[in-house]
């Protein structure tokens, strides 16, 4: 699992957001954040993809995957319509082959 100072910064804004707040507990969000921090590699934030997302705010997260050949895992749109492009699978999807394993 790779992430970056940009990802879990994004990823720490999102649980924080009404919606989720309702799901998660602050505490299990704040120890999810502390989990990845500690146990992920953290990869230094890159501006350049080998593709580009029609919203530009998904960039940095294919550079991330892309510079440390890693398989981007990803609900968001914008970036499973580059699939056919560069190895990005939905959640489900992802789940199903580690389960086939």
């Amino acid at each position: 699992m790779v992430v970056s100072p940009a990802l879990l910064a994004e990823l720490g804004r999102a649980l924080s957001y009404p919606k989720l707040r309702e799901r998660i507990d602050p505490h299990d969000a704040a120890t999810l954040l502390d989990w990845l921090a500690r146990l992920a590699t953290v990869a230094d934030d890159l501006e350049i993809a080998p593709a580009r997302s029609a919203d530009p705010d998904d960039d940095y997260l294919i550079a991330l995957a892309a510079s440390n050949d890693a398989l981007l895992v990803s609900g968001d749109k914008h970036l499973l319509d580059l699939a056919s492009e560069l190895p990005i699978l939905p959640p489900a999807r992802f789940i199903e082959l580690i389960d086939s394993v």
